[in-house]
């Protein structure tokens, strides 16, 4: 049975790439998934029944490795989280929402700051601080301006053999990075349109782009995160510098709020770990414990 990717939803179709990577088959899934409860994704890898050259039927959906809800896409290697330096203003807080919920799905996060030259020196300073606490707790940093001519080079290793996304809230400069990204592509700008699905007419879907052996996607309404599926002793794991700490504590299942020789603590007072991080750790933890139950049905 021929396989392949998934790599467009539209309008109740998926658009299938063949594992020859030689042509796109239209699908619909099997009425039995829909019994099973089982909504295929782009980025997932599929088996299918061709009816002629240029449609089929998906038949089986293999196993994922990750997958979000909103936008929905699986299979994700990496998340280029893309931040303003100013217009919007940086906000570490949200950073480490969009972090830790990145972190939760098992995807790599990448940070990329832009429009670093409306900064004044004072305020670049302060961002450098930031900056300087991310990289030491392991996160990829890429700082950049509109016109930056050594962007693209590099980004490209970034991007390289990867399958990624492309998230950040609206007016932090993202369709410029896009725009950078793509050319290398050799695409006109009607097509860069095109393949974003960026018409005026069009309603937005997710897709995955080929860039330099990997794929991009550029995804609509992956402007803000909850931890709906976020437990509250697994919250700590999102935060690499608790996890690397956190077997060091007394009790085995320390949340680091008021238990005895917790180390995550006795780190933050050390200036180990950054205050503002452990502070964003107890506003995201009372936020789990404080939700409402799912339930089933819901």
């Amino acid at each position: 049975m021929p396989k392949g990717q998934i790599r467009k939803a539209l309008s109740g179709f998926y658009y299938v790439q063949d594992q020859d990577e030689k042509r796109y088959i239209q699908c619909r899934g099997r009425g039995v998934f829909r019994n099973r409860q089982i909504s295929p994704l782009v980025g997932d890898f599929v088996d299918y029944e061709a009816d002629n050259d240029l449609e089929g039927t998906i038949t089986v959906v293999h196993e994922r490795k990750n997958e979000l809800v909103r936008p929905p896409i699986s299979n994700i290697d990496q998340a280029i989280l893309v931040f303003s330096a100013k217009q919007p203003d940086f906000h570490p807080l949200l950073l480490d929402r969009f972090l830790t919920a990145i972190e939760s799905h098992f995807i790599k996060p990448v940070i990329c700051l832009t429009k670093m030259d409306l900064l004044t020196e004072e305020e670049k300073e302060r961002l450098q601080k930031y900056v300087a606490d991310y990289e030491k707790i392991g996160y990829e940093v890429i700082p950049t301006f509109k016109g930056d001519p050594e962007l693209a080079q590099r980004l490209m290793p970034v991007l390289e053999g990867k399958t990624s996304v492309l998230a950040g809230q609206s007016g932090v400069g993202k369709s410029t990075l896009l725009n950078t990204i793509l050319p290398s592509l050799e695409l006109k700008t009607d097509d860069i349109s095109q393949a974003l699905n960026r018409g005026k007419h069009t309603t937005r879907h997710v897709e995955l782009i080929k860039v330099n052996n990997g794929l991009l996607a550029d995804t609509p309404g992956f402007s803000s995160f909850d931890f709906e599926t976020v437990e509250k002793e697994e919250l700590s794991d999102c935060f690499p510098e608790f996890a690397e700490r956190s077997g060091k504590c007394k009790f085995r299942e320390c949340l680091h709020l008021n238990e005895p020789k917790c180390a995550i603590k006795a780190a933050v007072e050390a200036n180990e770990i950054p205050a503002y991080r452990y502070k964003h750790y107890l506003k995201f933890l009372e936020e789990i414990m404080t939700r409402k139950p799912r339930y089933p049905n819901d």
